[in-house]
Parts: C-alpha cells; structure tokens; sequence
C-alpha cells in the first residue's frame, strides 16, 4: 500500500506533491492544511484522504468546507494499514521540542509509526520503535530548502520509506532524535 506523507501545505501544494497524491492508496495530511484546495488537490483517484487540523487551520472559514464536510478535523488520527498502525497528530502541543520524537513515542506506544508536522523539517527517524516521520512543508511556506513529504509503503511484513524534496528522492534532513 502506497502511502503519501505530507504537512504544512499552508493553502499550496507543489505539483510533484499532487501527482504523488493522486496515484497513492491513501494520503495522509499531518495539518497546516489552509483550504479546501488543497484536500481537493490531494486527494487519490482511488483511495483515501487522512488529514487532522493544525494550529492554522480554520475550516470554518474556508469556502465551500461545510458542503464538502470538512468542518469537523480532528486533532489526531489513527490509521489501520498492512503491517501496522500510523498515528497521526499535528504536533503543536508537543512543547518539548528537543523531546519531540520521545514524546510522540510515548503517546503512541502501539502505533508501528508516527507521522506528525508543524516544524516543517522533513525527517524519518527509524532507528527505533515507533518510526517517528515529519515530510516537511509540502507548499511555499519555509520550506527549508523545498517542497518536500515521504512516501510510505506499507506491507504485511514490511514497511519502507522514501523522502522527497523538490520531486527528487533525496535524504533526511534531521539528526534522528
């Protein structure tokens, strides 16, 4: 199952980030999301959209959310796929900023990953259990070097991660925590 990873859209999505979108299984969107633009601009062909609500979004005041039924983000989400659980959450009421990823850990001990955003710093740390993800802005808004998400694919017995900036596959940015 392929699986897109993106956050902190900001009311823009980058091209390469929508034809990611629309070819996956399921996209996850870790909040920032800045209109109902963006859920329609990233949303798969065939499969489905996860998003929670960020510290800049406002749904009620985006036009056309309430007909869509898009009012009712949650803070967090939880994600049923082969192989394991990914909890979804923002991460702005992490305050611990250098704990970040053992504190996410802590919160969600069963999940087999954690995909969370707000820093705009892309990272997979996947050095321990669970793996703690953030793509990174995937709009215009500090982007810290480009556009970037992760691509997740999910099997029974195997999972693997792939980091994209500008559309390339590239490496971390993040000292793993």
């Amino acid at each position: 199952m392929r699986v897109l990873l993106l956050s902190d859209t900001h009311g823009f999505v980058e091209p390469f980030v929508q034809t990611l979108a629309r070819s996956a299984d399921c996209v996850v969107h870790a909040g920032d999301i800045g209109g109902l633009e963006v859920i329609e601009a990233v949303t798969p062909v065939r499969g489905k959209l996860v998003a929670v609500r960020g510290n800049n979004d406002w749904p009620e005041s985006w036009p056309g959310a309430a007909k869509a039924g898009v009012l009712d983000l949650g803070e967090s989400a939880e994600v049923d796929l082969p192989g394991g659980l990914l909890a979804v959450e923002h991460g702005h009421r992490i305050w611990d900023t250098r704990h970040y990823h053992k504190r996410l850990r802590a919160k969600y001990p069963k999940a087999r990953a954690i995909v969370y955003g707000h820093t705009h710093i892309r990272c997979a740390d996947l050095d321990q259990a669970p793996w703690v993800l953030n793509p990174g802005a995937a709009g215009r808004e500090r982007t810290k070097g480009g556009a970037s998400c992760i691509l997740l694919e999910a099997g029974r017995h195997k999972w693997k991660v792939s980091e994209y900036r500008n559309g390339e596959i590239s490496a971390s940015d993040c000292h793993r925590a």
